[in-house]
């Protein structure tokens, strides 16, 4: 099975901290590897001592296969690159598990005010953020053409267990939700094994089931969102949830003493200018975590918070302070969701 680089245009700045190998009769089994062009880990408590390595290795493969064949932009046979090679007009059936990440694309689309959206690839090549090359400043004129061929509303319907492309230029990528439905999908394998204490981490988008071998919540360090300095800014206990974060401090470029981030505001087709550096997720699941990340650091924390309050959604904001020194201090601000889950 190739890697998945479509699922590598973020790095999120969340890892699990120190866990314990043994205790008492328990066993802790822990999988690491490479999938969806990033690294993936997973930890489960095994209290019988039943389950060998092999077991666990064998499952975790079967559930990234699945996703793969669904998802991956560089496979031509999968779904997703399927629906991508259709004319505009004919409906593509989706299976079960592609159609509720699109369902789900669409739906945070909808309630972020467009700024989680899977059609963008043309804005991001422009700036040169898709495959490897130099990033450059566009036209206004190429800006507003890339526009014309993204967006959710002009791009695509969906249907019941079917999609349709509204243009036959339309290009789907499902990089910003799809690493948090792998480690979903990897979740469910892992309990259908008997699991029920276990961390999956794929790419930085993680689902924690149950508790961790000290019988704690699973707990999350959050990296401080500083290129030059990458400590821990927070520590938060994750059980039965899906966490994910979003940061513009990694992949960027400076012109002329600006900086351009590669998340791109589908709102003016540029790079996001707010001075909101990262954004961390709390969710019932790995894949709303994911695609919700996204979509609130683009809106930035005062958009973000009030949109955030309106739906519920657990987040936590770090801002760069301009009064701290070479612009290192950071300040967090968290919704009521995010506060009360961390309480």
């Amino acid at each position: 099975m190739s890697t998945l680089n479509t699922f590598s245009r973020r790095a999120f700045m969340v890892m699990p901290l120190a866990l314990a190998a043994c205790i008492n009769r328990q066993q802790v089994l822990e999988i690491v590897g490479l999938s969806m062009g990033t690294t993936y880990k997973v930890v489960a408590v095994d209290h019988d001592n039943r389950l060998d390595e092999a077991d666990i290795k064998r499952a975790v493969s079967a559930a990234l296969a699945d996703v793969n064949a669904a998802m991956s932009n560089w496979d031509a046979g999968s779904e997703i690159s399927r629906l991508n090679a259709a004319p505009a007009g004919v409906a593509t059936q989706m299976s079960p598990e592609l159609s509720q990440v699109m369902t789900a694309a669409a739906e945070v689309n909808a309630a972020s005010e467009g700024r989680f959206d899977t059609t963008l690839g043309p804005l991001i090549e422009l700036w040169g953020f898709g495959a490897p090359g130099e990033q450059a400043m566009p036209s206004e004129a190429a800006i507003a053409e890339a526009r014309d061929r993204s967006g959710h509303q002009n791009s695509l319907q969906l249907g019941a267990g079917a999609v349709q492309k509204t243009r036959a230029d339309a290009q789907v990528y499902l990089a910003g939700i799809g690493k948090g439905y792998g480690a979903d999908h990897v979740g469910r394998a892992l309990q259908a094994l008997g699991l029920e204490d276990f961390l999956v981490e794929i790419g930085g988008d993680l689902y924690a089931a149950g508790r961790n071998p000290e019988g704690q919540p699973w707990q999350i360090g959050i990296e401080s969102p500083n290129a030059a300095n990458r400590g821990v800014l927070g520590v938060v206990g994750v059980s039965g949830m899906g966490l994910a974060s979003s940061g513009d401090y990694r992949n960027y470029f400076e012109r002329d003493g600006e900086r351009f981030s590669h998340l791109i505001d589908p709102a003016t087709g540029r790079p996001v200018q707010h001075s909101t550096a990262s954004a961390t997720v709390l969710a019932e699941n790995a894949m709303l975590a994911d695609a919700w990340s996204t979509a609130m650091l683009i809106l930035g924390r005062e958009r973000g918070l009030q949109i955030a309050e309106r739906h519920d959604i657990a987040v936590q904001f770090v801002a760069r302070d301009a009064g701290g020194a070479n612009g290192l201090k950071f300040k967090t601000f968290s919704s009521p969701a995010f506060d009360k889950l961390t309480a």
